[in-house]
């Protein structure tokens, strides 16, 4: 059998043009996003003195661990960090369990009344009570300076129940409930045995969202949390930052506490980064896929 050639098309001098400037777009982009990053962990093993000089460009210079001695010194750090694992990890588990758990019938056509439900939910996103009533129901159910202050109040985000809803709609075929249904499979025993574990994906974007979310979780801490056994990591880390601050503005060594704050203020960003840098690579595989598939239709 003769085969039949193939030829190859050259792209044109625009074409190549083009490309060459999406690339050279794209690089100044990465160079744009990485550089802060590489900065910030430079100088959080940099001398005090050269990060004050403005030394620090991209490797660290006078190799110095002082602003995460003055950190790990502290005594909050052990109590926050503690603390902040035990909030992610419940609230997390709230927040996936009651997502999941609305996002299943508002994705069933069957369900009815579910464009309602979805357009009380979606207003939701756009008009609330505010803080200070919020504040006030939260201490009214006797929240205030509990774990439940911190997890209740967002414990389910519209944004991702509309991503696991459209997840659940464009990636399940209905004809997989059907069929489970004609074998005496009921609405729980699907979603648990079949829809959650074709659901991979979208569960383990979420789970990273969700759990960002309550890990940086800043403002409910601050106004929620009076004790301070029951601090966030990122309250003691504000509370080191204003300790160095209000040290080197005191009149005594000045100069050397203004250097040493600002290594301190460098380490607290690593320090308050880098889980979710470890746990990011874990789940990347999923990530890509779910936000992909959970973003086709809204």
């Amino acid at each position: 059998m003769k085969q039949i050639a193939t030829k190859k098309i050259k792209d044109s001098f625009g074409d190549r043009v083009f490309m060459g400037c999406v690339l050279a777009l794209t690089f100044l982009i990465l160079c744009a996003t990485l550089y802060p990053l590489i900065y910030v962990v430079s100088a959080s093993f940099s001398s005090s003195e050269a990060v004050m000089n403005g030394e620090v460009y991209f490797l660290p210079v006078g190799l110095s661990l002082d602003g995460y001695m003055e950190v790990f010194q502290n005594e909050d750090i052990v109590v926050g960090f503690k603390n902040t694992v035990i909030y992610t990890v419940v609230g997390t588990a709230i927040n996936m369990i009651l997502t999941t758990l609305l996002a299943y019938p508002l994705s069933r056509k069957q369900f009815r009344g579910r464009k309602i439900l979805m357009f009380l939910i979606v207003f939701t996103m756009y008009f609330n009570g505010g803080l200070i009533p919020t504040f006030l129901v939260v201490d009214k159910l006797h929240m205030v300076d509990s774990i439940w202050g911190l997890v209740m109040p967002t414990a389910i985000s519209t944004f991702n129940l509309i991503i696991m809803r459209t997840y659940f709609e464009n990636s399940i075929p209905e004809e997989l409930a059907e069929a489970a249904s004609l074998d005496g499979c009921d609405h729980f025993r699907f979603m648990f045995h079949v829809l959650l574990p074709l659901s991979t994906p979208i569960l383990a974007v979420l789970v990273l969202y969700y759990a960002v979310g309550h890990w940086n979780q800043y403002f409910n801490a601050l106004i929620y949390l009076r004790s301070s056994e029951k601090i966030s990591l990122q309250l003691a880390l504000r509370n080191i930052l204003m300790a160095n601050q209000v040290s080197s503005g005191s009149t005594g060594g000045f100069t050397e506490m203004a250097q040493i704050s600002l290594t301190v203020k460098y380490a607290v960003i690593v320090v308050s980064s880098l889980p979710v840098v470890i746990l990011y690579p874990f789940i990347q595989k999923y990530f890509v896929k779910g936000v992909m598939v959970g973003a086709i239709k809204g």
